[in-house]
């Protein structure tokens, strides 16, 4: 007897089995059927979308706010290079009393 290998589902045939079921038009059965799935993996891609859901709502904030602090950042040490040159500048030309 050989080894029986396990059935691979790519992520898309997942997410769509797991919308189905979200939706809740068709029985667990059906939808698993339709797949060549069993019923109770199709409820664990379920259970894991509704997981992963508030995640991706959450992370575009944490993105944008990351983004926000970079830019942020940037522009200080930017200030501060500037700032450094023009004391530098004013020190040379003997406007540093002034």
């Amino acid at each position: 007897m050989g080894v029986r290998q396990r059935k691979q589902y790519s992520g898309e045939v997942k997410a769509r089995a797991a919308i189905e079921a979200i939706r809740g038009m068709r029985t667990l059965n059906e939808i698993a059927k339709d797949y060549g799935a069993h019923p109770v993996q199709v409820t664990k891609w379920k259970k894991s979308a509704l997981e992963a859901l508030p995640q991706h709502f959450s992370r575009r904030k944490e993105e944008a706010s990351k983004t926000a602090d970079e830019e942020r950042a940037r522009l200080y040490e930017e200030i501060g290079r500037l700032k450094v040159e023009l004391d530098w500048v004013k020190k040379k030309s003997g406007l540093w009393g002034l």
